[in-house]
């Protein structure tokens, strides 16, 4: 008896002595209304807006309302487990996702769970999803190029490191052919890119995983997917988180792109969420924090300076029209806060010019300051040749009596228009860019056979790599176009003619 009275009093001291008396605060509050993905908490007395929430099961919760008597949350992910009286826990933290070099080459959702069946993403570092922009002490002009492989682009609207370049068009116009043409053409270079899909179709993104794979280009590339089957909130954080595992790169110093493929649909999916929590309408039923929205997203890309690591974030937002409205309320608020747009219309497109970008509605406003010499020298003249060649077609179908210099002029621009046509997943080297533009805008493609310029554009490409590849890596190292290399661009030009007379025009047909 005494033995086990003892036994008893050791085990009460041990008990004793092991006994944590840290307490835990827990802040509570209880579901008093929930639907359509929103829930109405009440109790929640201390929570920040935009603080994670714990509905428990495993779904958590984002508070946007802060009201006087209630909370406003929306709700990440399925919102069938949630009743009336759930119990709903503040977390204290503000809505994070995982970031850092695990996530390049994956699939991943807007919180950072894995799409691409590769396994979970082995990171412990977290970044916030929404945080404040790089100050302007921080900043840096724009100066370095991001070459995008498409010669309209690199050579009449050039992005440079750093710009918010618009892509802007109506649906099925090659919008987001742009965009991943240009992750493509960044394989072995120093450019890791986010592609963001907002509301997207799930086979379409499987469509460019696949191509994105079989170029290679998912080796520098992370994809952030927020399916059209996924709910609204899903589709409103996802620009922003996939802005944080960009901001991650950033902070190492190294350059990024960003593409949010679509804004439109974001400004959407922000759009439904406000109505649901019972924010006022403005234009177009969006509520009046929509440009602010856009805004504080898209001023987070910037080129930092040196002291602050000399990284930089390009982004290339893109928004859809309707029957080529840019004057409609999200365009517009997007056309103001970027540094340029690149338009893409309709008749261009059906006509098979391709990119169908519109040279007249298209600018950047700061790429100049980063294209390299040599293409700057030749892309100048090309802008107004594009231009005047458009105006003069336009006006050329209403008369047939058109002097010697016009019908020259038209005929440059006839073969202008087919060197800046592209096809999809064929980026161009910038160095091959300057070679046939500066052929084309000085005459020497004007006895090639409007037809046959796209197979001399190709064959003289591979003549360059076989016959003269000192030239394209002279031209590559300097980046600029001295006399002898003009020489000698056009002695190589005039002896790759010689070799393909049946592309020639006859002399008596000219």
């Amino acid at each position: 008896m005494s033995k086990n009275k003892d036994f008893v009093v050791e085990t009460l001291k041990k008990q004793i002595a092991d006994f944590d008396e840290n307490m835990s605060v827990e802040e509570t509050g209880r579901v008093v209304e929930v639907g359509d993905g929103i829930a109405k908490i009440a109790g929640l007395s201390e929570v920040m807006s935009a603080e994670m929430l714990d509905f428990g099961n495993g779904v958590f919760g984002v508070a946007l309302n802060l009201e006087e008597e209630l909370v406003g949350a929306m709700i990440l992910g399925d919102c069938l487990e949630i009743k009336e009286g759930t119990i709903v826990k503040s977390t204290g933290k503000i809505l994070q996702v995982p970031v850092g070099e695990a996530t390049i080459g994956r699939v991943l959702d807007p919180l950072g769970a894995p799409l691409d069946g590769k396994g979970k993403i082995q990171t412990e570092t977290f970044y916030p999803v929404e945080k404040i922009a790089p100050g302007v002490i921080t900043r840096k002009s724009v100066h370095q190029p991001v070459q995008t492989g498409i010669k309209a682009i690199d050579s009449m609207i050039p992005i440079g490191r750093g710009q918010r370049e618009l892509i802007i068009g109506d649906r099925q116009t090659g919008k987001t052919a742009i965009a991943i043409d240009t992750i493509i053409n960044q394989k072995g270079k120093d450019l890791i890119c986010v592609y963001v899909a907002i509301g997207q179709k799930e086979s379409k993104i499987a469509k460019i995983v696949a191509k994105l794979e079989e170029e290679g280009a998912m080796e520098h590339t992370i994809i952030v997917l927020a399916g059209a089957s996924m709910p609204a909130s899903i589709s409103y954080i996802a620009p922003q988180a996939g802005c944080a595992m960009a901001e991650y790169f950033l902070d190492q110093g190294k350059d990024v792109l960003i593409v949010y493929d679509d804004l439109s649909k974001h400004a959407v999916a922000y759009r439904e969420i406000s109505l649901l929590l019972k924010r006022p309408p403005g234009r177009e039923a969006y509520p009046g924090d929509v440009f602010y929205l856009h805004s504080r997203l898209l001023e987070r890309s910037a080129k930092l300076n040196e002291d602050f690591g000399g990284g930089s974030i390009t982004a290339l937002p893109i928004i859809e029209t309707q029957a080529g409205d840019i004057s409609a309320y999200i365009p517009t608020n997007v056309i103001s806060i970027t540094d340029g747009q690149i338009f893409l219309e309709n008749d261009l497109f059906n006509q098979g010019i391709r990119p169908a970008v519109n040279v007249g509605l298209s600018v950047s406003r700061v790429g100049s300051s980063a294209q390299i010499k040599a293409m700057k020298k030749v892309a100048g003249k090309l802008r107004l040749e594009v231009a005047q060649y458009r105006e003069l077609a336009a006006f050329a179908q209403f008369g047939s009596d058109l002097d010697e210099s016009t019908q020259k002029q038209l005929e440059t621009g006839k073969r202008i228009t087919e060197i800046l046509k592209q096809g999809q997943y064929q980026p161009v080297e910038v160095e091959k860019q300057v070679i046939i533009i500066y052929s084309v805008i000085n005459g020497h493609l004007d006895d090639i056979q409007v037809a046959k310029v796209s197979e001399f554009e190709n064959g003289l490409y591979k003549y360059f790599d076989n016959n003269a590849k000192d030239v394209l890596l002279d031209l590559k190292k300097k980046g600029a176009l001295d006399e002898k290399l003009e020489k000698d661009i056009v002695k190589i030009v005039k002896d790759y003619k010689g070799t393909v007379e049946e592309m020639l025009i006859k002399t008596e047909k000219a």
